[in-house]
């Protein structure tokens, strides 16, 4: 799954895979559908779906769901057999699908799909050769560790990890039980991932920090002593980049999602539960906090701090300190309702300056 950015709402909102169901060959009732999700139904609980569904595309045999309003004339066409609903809706005319009615039917449709991917997806046990494992290195009985990992000195395997072919883990770091480091991942030295963790292919974390010191027109390094810290349940997305601190840690709270392509600079941190979408870049020592959205490609400026429940749009540029619960957008971000009207006035633009060369054009020709 994926989070596409709004930036007329400044929410996130999932892309959801389809047909997911019928490809593994799973079938269920409606009325279990609704026992599981707590919903309740409207119509013929014995009804069977055994694929997810766009409301727009709904087949037979399809579950969908309904959360934009934009989408609602969709439910008086669609093919679907069922589709979940919030508890407040009420349909203007006949509905012929079977509605299961929840609190919020993003969030259950979020829920049905990992029920199911949890079923489906593949759970690998064992020991691949060839790898390298260092000696002292304990590996859990229930750990997996794909062909051609590596494995250093003084590394902690938590219970049921699961290292994927081709990931390195350096010395003395620490994985986190249940963790997933999908192929191609590197971790260097003395890191320490936590429980749950999801990384992604191609994810490096510990590299160095951008750190280097003008003398005499070159650059001398600054080594980067420090580390990151990955708190429990994070998930960072393919070739997503966390830089080691240069002292102390860089560290990214309990429950955070990056998406792809993000760049996190040294000495840097992100509170628990923040959500940034792709191609966003942190420079260093910055500070954001718990409960943020931030859209993709935003930039920010280093040695700032970002306040909690912050909404950021996408594209937007982040110079300065930013309040709790603030919504913005633009470069440099403004207050999203003064975006808004900024925008409006730059598309009349043109029009204002024909108008003002016009009256000009009139004054001078009265003047003569």
């Amino acid at each position: 799954m994926h989070l596409e950015y709004n930036r007329q709402t400044l929410f996130f909102r999932y892309n959801l895979p389809t047909q997911l169901l019928s490809h593994f060959q799973m079938q269920f009732s409606v009325a279990q559908i609704a026992a599981m999700t707590g919903g309740t139904v409207e119509g013929n609980p014995e009804a069977l779906v055994s694929a997810f569904a766009k409301i727009e595309e709904g087949h037979p045999g399809a579950i969908s769901f309904l959360a934009n309003d934009k989408y609602t004339h969709y439910i008086y066409t669609t093919e679907s057999t069922a589709v979940l609903v919030s508890r407040e809706f009420r349909p203007e005319k006949e509905v012929k699908t079977t509605l299961i009615r929840v609190d919020d039917p993003y969030a259950t449709v979020a829920s049905l799909l990992q029920m199911v991917a949890k079923i489906a997806e593949p759970q690998p046990t064992g020991i691949e050769q060839p790898c390298f494992i260092s000696e002292g290195v304990e590996v859990p009985d229930d750990a997996y560790i794909g062909a051609f990992a590596y494995i250093g000195k003084g590394v902690r395997l938590g219970k049921g990890v699961k290292i994927y072919p081709q990931v390195y883990i350096g010395e003395n770091t620490v994985i986190g039980d249940n963790a997933v480091l999908k192929p191609g991942v590197k971790i260097y030295h003395n890191c320490e991932i936590g429980a749950r963790c999801v990384l992604h292919a191609g994810v490096v974390i510990g590299g160095d920090g951008f750190g280097f010191a003008p003398h005499d027109g070159h650059y001398n390094k600054i080594p980067q002593l420090g580390n990151v810290v990955l708190e429990e349940d994070v998930e960072v997305g393919a070739n997503t980049t966390v830089d080691r601190a240069m002292m102390g840690s860089t560290r990214i709270g309990r429950g955070t999602k990056l998406d792809n392509l993000i760049q996190v600079a040294h000495n840097c941190s992100i509170g628990s539960d923040t959500v940034m979408a792709a191609q966003s870049g942190i420079a260093g020592s910055t500070h954001i906090g718990s409960n943020c959205m931030v859209g993709g490609q935003v930039g920010f400026a280093g040695h700032i701090h970002v306040g909690d429940n912050v909404q950021i749009g996408a594209q937007s540029g982040i110079p300065n300190d930013v309040k709790d619960n603030a919504r913005i957008m633009g470069y440099p971000a403004v207050d999203h309702g003064t975006f808004a009207r900024t925008t409006v006035y730059i598309k009349k633009l043109g029009d204002l300056f024909s108008q003002v060369n016009r009256i000009e054009k009139k004054i001078n020709s009265q003047d003569k």
